[in-house]
């Protein structure tokens, strides 16, 4: 897999990129949870009750001063004070009562729907940017796991070369010793060098494992899955400068950044949210229904007979008048928090001028001293080249092959260590400057 193969497949695998996915999308359905409160709300109620004790109500004796007023009106009765009035108990209702209603509210006005309309939208936002920010750390992630791979795999065809020259030279030594052109120690020196490079493609080969493993792993691809990296470190160019990265460049395109923005945006929201509570809201309520009441469990669906009709439309407001100082207090808090944002604002920039400048520093040393290592490697090769003739044509000494061997080998695992620390500065520089090219 290439590259940008191995990237695709992180942002569709990778389990915390995932994670970040659901989790937007999960603010985008908060949004739709949130417009449906401006939607009317209907609901039906169904209530049934069976009275099993009805109960009593006090009602003032009536009757007997009206009586009583009508016979001394008629002069029936003399006419003299009447006694105190009494109450009797009375029960009212019957066995069996019930309503159906179809209830209805649709708000008219409330500052805070509006208000909090925005900020889901601008948390459906925020989620976005974590997404965002979630892809380009596994991009940076999966390119340093990527060329890590890259350069152990061919530190390890490097060692296997190494190894097959150290066998030839080792068997050509042997070949004089039998027939008296060198000493014993000759061998000898040479068969150490052999078995110190066998015990390095040992750990070379690990090391590439260990690489490997660590790619799957950012990839969300199961260790036991082959895979194989097909871009080859002699096709990459290293001619972009740092200037490169600087043109253009605005706070805003390092995702961290951007995060804050919206951050900032939210606590703004929250506040106007705060101070929307003080004004009215108006709601447009209503009900449809009927009610019924019988003494009979026969009767109880005797639609026709025993039920009436019942309905309401009506508007209501609320009028915030004092929640002792409350809502001022909360409004305080959060801008105390805004100021708190705007800190960090201003600090996160700080940090990525200071990000920038270390990143700068770091891409320029790493190519020049790969620029070096590469001749030292060269140069270094040459050498071995020259010696080992000169030795095989009796004019040069066997220690000398065995030394420009070994600064032949520190060479190329110099040059290796310089190449896989210009990689990692460039991902470095292009994470520094937000150019790791992570929209969406």
């Amino acid at each position: 897999m290439s590259l940008q193969e191995c990237i695709d497949y992180t942002l569709a695998n990778n389990l915390q990129v995932k994670n970040k996915e659901l989790e937007y999308h999960s603010s985008k359905a908060k949004v739709g949870e949130f417009l449906s409160l401006g939607y009317p709300q209907i609901s039906g109620n169904v209530d049934f009750a069976y009275n099993y004790i009805i109960p009593t109500t006090f009602i003032q004796d009536f009757v007997s001063p009206a009586v009583y007023g009508v016979l001394f009106t008629e002069n029936v009765i003399p006419s003299k004070p009447l006694p105190p009035a009494e109450f009797f108990p009375v029960q009212f209702g019957t066995k069996y009562t019930g309503r159906m209603t179809l209830d209805f509210t649709q708000m008219v006005f409330d500052g805070s729907f509006f208000v909090g309309l925005k900020a889901s939208q601008t948390y459906t936002e925020l989620s976005r940017k974590d997404l965002i920010k979630s892809k380009t750390d596994a991009v940076t992630a999966i390119k340093k796991a990527y060329y890590s791979v890259m350069v152990n795999k061919e530190r390890l065809a490097l060692v296997e070369k190494n190894l097959g020259r150290l066998d030839s030279l080792l068997r050509d030594t042997k070949s004089m010793y039998e027939n008296g052109f060198v000493e014993k120690i000759d061998v000898n020196r040479i068969q150490v060098q052999f078995n110190n490079i066998k015990v390095a493609l040992q750990n070379a080969a690990f090391g590439l494992k260990v690489s490997m493993d660590l790619l799957k792993f950012q990839m969300g691809m199961s260790i036991e899955e082959k895979l194989d990296v097909s871009d080859d470190l002699n096709t990459l160019k290293f001619q972009v400068l740092a200037d490169d990265f600087k043109e253009g460049f605005e706070y805003e395109d390092r995702i961290e950044y951007s995060v804050l923005m919206t951050n900032h945006d939210l606590v703004g929201i929250d506040i106007k949210n705060t101070k929307v509570q003080y004004m009215p809201k108006i709601d447009l309520y209503g009900n449809y229904g009927g009610s019924y009441g019988t003494s009979g469990f026969n009767n109880l669906f005797a639609f026709g007979e025993n039920w009436f009709e019942l309905g309401t439309l009506g508007v209501r407001m609320s009028i915030p008048i004092f929640d002792g100082m409350q809502k001022s207090y909360m409004i305080k808090q959060k801008k105390f928090k805004l100021e708190q944002v705007e800190n960090s604002m201003e600090l996160l920039k700080n940090q990525i001028d200071m990000e920038k400048e270390q990143a700068s520093s770091t891409f320029n040393t790493s190519l020049e001293n790969l620029r070096a290592q590469q001749e030292n490697m060269a140069l270094a090769e040459e050498v071995y080249r020259v010696t080992k003739i000169k030795y095989e044509q009796g004019v040069g000494a066997n220690i000398e092959v065995i030394d420009a061997d070994a600064s032949y080998k520190e060479a190329q695992t110099n040059y290796y260590s310089a190449l896989y620390d210009a990689l990692i500065a460039t991902v470095d520089m292009e994470k520094a400057y937000g150019k790791l090219g992570i929209t969406e």
